[in-house]
């Protein structure tokens, strides 16, 4: 439980250890493109985690990280071909950015530094917590930049008018998520 927990409080991915920046300031434009990034992230996270984990005695050490880039490069592929034929408004959202989880830190990470060295249940539920962490920084980040910037969340309109362009522009990305990480590094403490 420890290990599913640390990705939402501890160890967020974004929120604390500050990976991950590139997809979370370039897709978080709205909710639903910060939980879609989240969850096909999720998966990858813990898919490859659990591969990493079954192989990782049979990989000779001089080609241990370009083993895991395949690995990973491979539930990404899943991952974006299962997008573009059943969710093909989201996958025209996120573009660029689902072949990104390839270099992601935050997935090369966990596989090296964790599921590498544990067993397979432990490396599938570090990956659980670390991605659902992930979604929901990306999801919050998401959230309060539509609201701000659109007057809307999920879609749904909340306040008249048009709301404040900065906060769906690259600018408003840093300005939120700065906001956020401070709200976070402020709660942790109390």
């Amino acid at each position: 439980m420890k290990n599913f927990t640390k990705g939402f409080l501890t160890e967020n991915p974004v929120l604390v250890l500050l990976l991950g920046m590139c997809p979370t300031l370039g897709v978080t434009t709205s909710a639903m493109n910060g939980l879609g990034m989240g969850l096909a992230t999720t998966f990858v996270l813990v898919a490859s985690n659990v591969v990493v984990s079954l192989v990782k005695d049979l990989i000779p050490g001089k080609v241990r990280i370009p083993s895991f880039i395949v690995i990973i490069a491979s539930f990404v592929t899943i991952v974006e071909l299962l997008m573009q034929a059943y969710m093909p408004a989201l996958f025209d959202s996120l573009g660029l950015f689902i072949p990104l989880i390839v270099v992601n830190c935050i997935v090369l990470g966990r596989a090296e530094a964790f599921a590498s060295k544990n067993n397979v249940a432990s490396s599938a539920v570090d990956g659980l917590g670390m991605g659902l962490g992930f979604a929901f920084a990306l999801t919050m980040l998401g959230s309060i930049r539509e609201i701000l910037g659109g007057g809307a969340i999920f879609g749904m309109k909340l306040i008249a008018g048009d709301g404040i362009l900065v906060f769906i522009l690259a600018p408003g990305a840093f300005i939120a998520l700065g906001y956020l990480i401070a709200l976070i590094q402020k709660l942790r403490k109390v």
